[in-house]
């Protein structure tokens, strides 16, 4: 993996990878010529026991931009720079403009609940520098690449004292909430473990002390003697839908054996992760005949500096459709209670996405 550094010209920070060599003359570009000022704060919420991040100049960035926009886009002008530059490059990552945390934190307001700085970092991945593409349709050695490069930033993230847990996901599609269309995800940096990646390590450490080995590898060891859920049995991956999906269509992937982080990956495990991504992305769009909208959140370790033998790399994906004509929101009993209701079974969903053929070169 080769990296380039750059710092934009509003002093955001810039990183480009690649397969080959690059250029060491590329300079940094940004639409935005002046940093941006404001400064997200926590406020504790405290009946819930959990820190909420407040960043209300958020309110201020790209929406729905109109279709020719595209800030990623490589041809460049002066009068019109982009977040990307052109040069040799396959996956670039930057400082979000519009960050819900940022490392300059400071000042918190005095309220009736605890507050503090929302210390952490929000990063933009660019996965390609074609905007009509999709992390489906990228080659394995560049969806390779891409696990490398989540590798790379959760390590130099998860180095910082302030930093507690790495979190890569990626939104695809509007009805996700997604407002810019070129292909790219996202990686957030929290100052604490948040709430959902805590409650996982504190059932798979639970699990751990009493049985000697991973909740998730358990779980995995089982799905594969099932069989009947599966969506990718490789030597080292897997990809599945969980018995107890609270999605339809939701899918898991993961390494058979447990990883704690992109950054303890072997050779053979990110060939095979990269396939299982691969297969499962080509499925969802297969069934539908269109790009599939998704949430795909990948859980790790947290970056506190001891060993966690209990964690294992791992993505959830949750795509939003029921039925061909009809979405899946979250409904009342779900956003409220944190009680997921679902009207279609796992092994039928399974069935659907076993069904669909694809052809990885």
């Amino acid at each position: 993996m080769y990296r380039l550094e750059l710092r934009k010209p509003d002093g955001r920070e810039l990183t480009l990878y690649s397969r080959r060599p690059i250029a060491a003359t590329l300079e940094a570009t940004s639409p935005f010529s002046e940093p941006l000022q404001g400064k997200p704060h926590l406020r504790w919420h405290p009946l819930r026991g959990e820190w909420i991040t407040y960043a209300a100049y958020r309110q201020d960035r790209t929406f729905l931009p109109p279709p020719e926009y595209n800030p990623f886009a490589v041809t460049l002008s002066p009068a019109n720079p982009t977040e990307v530059p052109q040069g040799d490059w396959d996956i670039a990552v930057f400082d979000n403009r519009f960050p819900a945390l940022d490392l300059g934190a400071h000042d918190t307001p005095v309220l009736t609940v605890p507050t503090a700085p929302a210390k952490g970092k929000c990063e933009v991945v660019v996965f390609t520098q074609d905007p009509a593409s999709t992390l489906a349709a990228l080659p394995l050695d560049h969806i390779e690449l891409l696990l490398d490069v989540w590798g790379a930033r959760t390590e130099a993230l998860g180095a910082r004292p302030e930093i507690h847990y790495v979190l890569p996901f990626e939104n695809r599609g509007a009805e996700v909430g997604v407002t810019l269309h070129h292909p790219h995800g996202q990686i957030y940096a929290y100052p604490v473990v948040p709430p959902i990646p805590a409650r996982l390590q504190q059932t798979a450490a639970t699990h751990y002390a009493a049985h000697g080995r991973g909740l998730l590898q358990d779980l995995i060891r089982d799905e594969i003697r099932a069989g009947v859920r599966l969506i990718y049995r490789g030597e080292s991956a897997v990809a599945f839908v969980p018995a107890c999906a609270r999605y339809p269509y939701e899918v898991w992937i993961a390494t058979i054996e447990p990883v704690q982080s992109f950054a303890h990956l072997d050779a053979a495990q990110k060939q095979d992760l990269a396939r299982a991504l691969k297969t499962v992305l080509m499925k969802y769009d297969g069934l539908w005949k269109r790009e599939f909208p998704y949430l795909m959140a990948w859980y790790q370790a947290p970056t506190d500096g001891r060993a966690h033998p209990e964690s294992h790399l791992h993505a959830e994906l949750y795509p939003p459709y029921r039925t061909p004509t009809r979405l899946k929101y979250l409904a009342g009993t779900e956003l409220a209670a944190g009680f997921y209701a679902m009207d279609a079974l796992p092994e039928d969903k399974a069935a659907e996405l076993q069904q669909v053929q694809v052809d990885i070169q």
